[in-house]
């Protein structure tokens, strides 16, 4: 999954962090955009509007999987990265 994650990032994907804003709080990979995932559907305009692939990212990959499958269904170019720091290992390379 990581060569999926490196590639998206050289292809300038966004990061989609779908945890609470707690979670966040916490901390994120950098420059990472935050919708909370009871918001996705809502913001789904405001996604495509970025028009780059994206990387959706959680705490464990279950949200962010949820997400995924929302945003494919919407005709995004998306993959779960799982775990943020997931993101932030090929960030930090």
């Amino acid at each position: 999954m990581s060569a999926d994650i490196k590639e998206y990032l050289e292809n300038g994907a966004v990061i989609l962090d779908v945890r609470t804003q707690e979670e966040w709080n916490e901390g994120h990979s950098k420059g990472a955009k935050h919708i909370v995932l009871n918001l996705v559907p809502l913001k789904i305009d405001e996604i495509k509007s970025w028009k780059k692939p994206i990387i959706a990212v959680c705490r464990s990959g279950v949200r962010s999987g949820q997400a995924t499958q929302f945003l494919q269904q919407h005709g995004l170019d998306v993959i779960n990265g799982g775990p943020w720091q997931n993101v932030n290992r090929e960030l930090e390379k």
